[in-house]
């Protein structure tokens, strides 16, 4: 049946690995300048990306590594690299993409991918799938990740009250803020790869 301990132990894990209330400052500045109705799609459309790749790595993750021949320390440099490239726009402010792609880059990268759906994410996922044994574990793993992208979409979705109380002096605030955080995310992210690469060779 049912397991409490099995979901709220992948819970509390994806919580923490995932963070809330650290993307919303992120989520803010990513989507500022864009109309209510279109953030609220990005906010969807990040989860839902997160959730895809998410399911993806919980089913087919240890043979795509496997069959790419791709580390999981080599996985969390690459993502780490990645956000440091998207922490240091946001710090210089050059964030502006071309126009009829912006909304859907944004939603999907970094926002679903690396950020929402990450090297930690992905791996604790693929962990907890290969341990669940039986019908009852697995129900509650994936309770517990479709429970965690309710979470999230929640948070972003109603973190949009903040942008109209803040306005745009606060937005430019929000977005250093962010581009900061983003970039000591993405160190540590970077240094934790390269340790395991050392701890491994």
């Amino acid at each position: 049946m049912f397991d409490v301990a099995v979901f709220g132990s992948l819970f509390l894990t994806l919580f923490v690995i995932m963070d809330p209330p650290g993307i919303t400052p992120i989520f803010l500045a990513l989507t500022s300048g864009r109309a209510s109705k279109v953030q609220r799609r990005m906010a969807w459309q990040a989860v839902a990306v997160a959730f895809g790749v998410i399911t993806v790595f919980g089913i087919l993750g240890q043979q795509i590594l496997d069959y790419l021949h791709v580390s999981v320390p080599a996985l969390m440099i690459a993502g780490g690299l990645l956000l440091l490239l998207i922490a240091l726009d946001l710090l210089t402010g050059k964030t502006d993409e071309p126009k009829q792609t912006k909304d859907v880059n944004v939603a999907l990268v970094p926002l679903g991918m690396p950020l929402l759906a990450g090297p930690g994410a992905i791996v604790s996922v693929i962990l907890a799938v290969q341990h669940a044994d039986g019908v009852g574990e697995q129900v509650s793993v994936w309770a517990a990740i479709v429970a965690m992208h309710v979470v999230l979409w929640l948070t972003m979705r109603y973190s949009l009250v903040i942008i109209r109380v803040i306005k745009d002096g606060g937005v430019v605030l929000v977005t250093r803020l962010a581009g900061m955080m983003l970039s000591a995310i993405a160190v540590q992210q970077i240094i934790n790869g390269v340790t395991q690469v050392i701890q491994g060779a």
